[in-house]
């Protein structure tokens, strides 16, 4: 009995020292059976052990476990709630990937590893079981803003920090890639001659370009070199990570920089341009962009030309390009002018359509009559709407024969009709003139015309004032006699000697046409009259005064010219 008692002691003590050297450590087992979730692993013991399906599932791995695989795992404890032994296969991997992770960074090795999630202020990073921190600086060796793509990818790391006590692993990927881009970079420096055409990676895109990857050394893609049609900014066409094909613009040794293009790799559309595209041609094209001064059109990717304002419309004048045609629309116009060297192409749109101004002058010409809406009055005349749709201008000068400009025009309204009669066409200049007071006779025009300088004229008194008195000739004609000019003796030079409706000979001085009117003189009148009764002194009787001499020139200017008769005596001049 104190033998049983001895033998079941030792027994027990036997296990007692097993459990203890195996709890809490990595131990080598057999996978016996795969049920449902739960894998079944035999480690030498009376039970076997029970592990989670999940934790043979590696980040960026494919399941591979089978029946008799042979795996590390971990010994929890010996007796579950059920029974059986608890065992860890991911804290086996996890102690694993410690030493291992330990000897590499004592090495300065890499370690391979997986992206599986974004934490704060980066990402974390599974190293076969043991978790790293991947700071967001350290990712690349440009910013990025989205790293799904490097997720759940095996990739290697480089160690930057390592507590095993606190469990804490700073991990780099930048390093690594900043020793493999230097590495490039000097193969790459090497290969980079103007003309070749490399690959590379947008990095950034900024107002004036693109900042191009290269692999080891970055270039600028100038946004005028992206492309050969019109864009404003790079991100028209290139987004940042997009790999793309580049050629070597230029390329300085001494600074390093290189200078990309993109179009230069695509065949220049403005080569051969005249005979694509010809003087005079009609072709359809696209409204690209809408300015104040014009519209520009794409007549094919890369060539762009420019309808200006003035070309848009054979009537509309000074209106926005945008009131005429729209960003987007299809369009026909001609070819008028292209300048190659500074790739220009000046095009019409109106030419595209009947000349107005053409089918006016076919249709009417000098001198026709024309009825037409008052479209507008400025301070210089007026615009009359005019068949065809066009309009014609009344220039402020041909309103009135008699009024003045300004007066003459505020005797009309927008939008009233009016009849004119049409003075010149030059459809050319786009231009017709158009009259109104041309509609009537110029009464006073013709009869100013038949005044000149130096005819003495018989005048009727009109009005009188302080400084000159105003008069008719031939009832039609106005005129005025300044108060120096009433009479040849200063002391009878007052316009109270005069009444309205007086009539008085008196001699043209000046012929006012911008007026019309006449600048009369009676002084000048009696200076002629006293001038030829001196030069024909001799034939007067010897002894006769200078009031004689006049008086007998007086009466012979009266028989030759149309002077009044009824003149009061006191206005005579004086024979005694």
């Amino acid at each position: 009995m104190v033998d049983n008692n001895i033998e079941n002691f030792e027994s027990l003590l036997e296990k007692s020292l097993i459990n203890d050297n195996i709890v809490g450590k990595v131990i080598r087992g057999i996978v016996l059976k795969i049920s449902g979730d739960i894998v079944l692993v035999d480690v030498g013991l009376k039970s076997e052990g029970r592990v989670p399906l999940s934790e043979f599932a590696l980040p960026g791995e494919e399941l591979s476990l089978s029946e008799g695989d042979a795996i590390d795992v971990f010994v929890e404890r010996l007796e579950g709630g059920d029974g059986d032994i608890v065992l860890s296969r991911e804290r086996a991997r996890r102690e694993e990937a410690w030493k291992v992770v330990e000897i590499k960074s004592e090495n300065k090795e890499y370690v391979d590893g997986v992206i599986t999630a974004r934490v704060k202020g980066g990402y974390t990073v599974d190293l076969d079981g043991v978790i790293a921190f991947l700071p967001g600086s350290q990712v690349d060796v440009r910013p990025i803003r989205d790293a799904s793509p490097l997720m759940n990818i095996k990739q290697p790391f480089q160690i930057l920090k390592i507590d095993r006590l606190r469990g804490n692993i700073v991990v780099s990927r930048r390093a690594i890639l900043e020793e493999s881009r230097a590495e490039l970079r000097s193969e790459l420096m090497e290969k980079i001659v103007e003309g070749s055409q490399l690959e590379g990676i947008v990095k950034n895109i900024t107002d004036y370009g693109a900042f191009i990857d290269l692999g080891g050394i970055d270039g600028l893609l100038h946004v005028t070199d992206i492309s050969w049609k019109r864009i404003t900014h790079p991100s028209e066409i290139l987004n940042v990570g997009d790999t793309i094909q580049v050629q070597v613009i230029r390329f300085n040794q001494d600074t390093q920089r290189v200078s990309l293009g993109m179009k230069q790799l695509e065949d220049d559309p403005w080569d051969d341009i005249h005979n694509k595209y010809p003087i005079g041609m009609k072709i359809k094209g696209i409204v690209s962009n809408l300015t104040d001064y014009g519209a520009f059109v794409e007549l094919e990717s890369g060539v762009e030309g420019l309808v200006h304002v003035s070309e848009m419309s054979w009537v509309k004048k000074n209106v926005h390009p945008g009131k005429i045609v729209s960003t987007s629309e299809e369009i026909e116009i001609m070819v008028l002018e292209i300048d190659e060297e500074k790739r220009r192409i000046s095009m019409g749109l109106k030419q595209c359509s009947p000349n107005p101004w053409q089918e006016f002058a076919a249709d009417y010409k000098v001198g026709d009559k024309i009825k037409g809406d008052i479209r507008n009055i400025t301070e210089f005349g007026m615009f009359i709407g005019l068949p065809h749709g066009i309009d014609g201008m009344v220039h402020a000068s041909d309103v009135s024969w008699d009024s003045n400009e300004a007066d003459a025009l505020q005797d009309f309204k927008k939008g009233t009709e009016t009849e004119v009669v049409i003075l010149d066409i030059d459809a050319e200049k786009e231009r017709v003139s158009l009259g109104i007071k041309q509609l009537t006779a110029d009464e006073k025009g013709e009869a100013l015309s038949n005044m000149k300088k130096g005819m003495v004229v018989t005048c009727e008194v009109i009005q009188i004032n302080d400084k000159n008195i105003e008069v008719t000739v031939d009832g039609s004609v106005p005129g005025y006699i300044s108060k120096a000019d009433l009479s040849i003796d200063r002391s009878e030079q007052r316009t109270d000697r005069y009444a309205e409706g007086e009539k008085i000979d008196a001699k043209i001085v000046k012929v006012e046409r911008s007026n019309k009117r006449l600048k009369l003189s009676i002084k000048a009148y009696e200076q002629d009259v006293e001038k030829e009764a001196i030069d024909s002194y001799g034939s007067v009787e010897a002894g006769a005064s200078l009031g004689d001499i006049l008086g007998v020139a007086l009466q012979n200017n009266d028989a030759s010219t149309p002077a009044n008769d009824a003149k009061k005596d006191d206005k005579k001049p004086s024979s005694e």
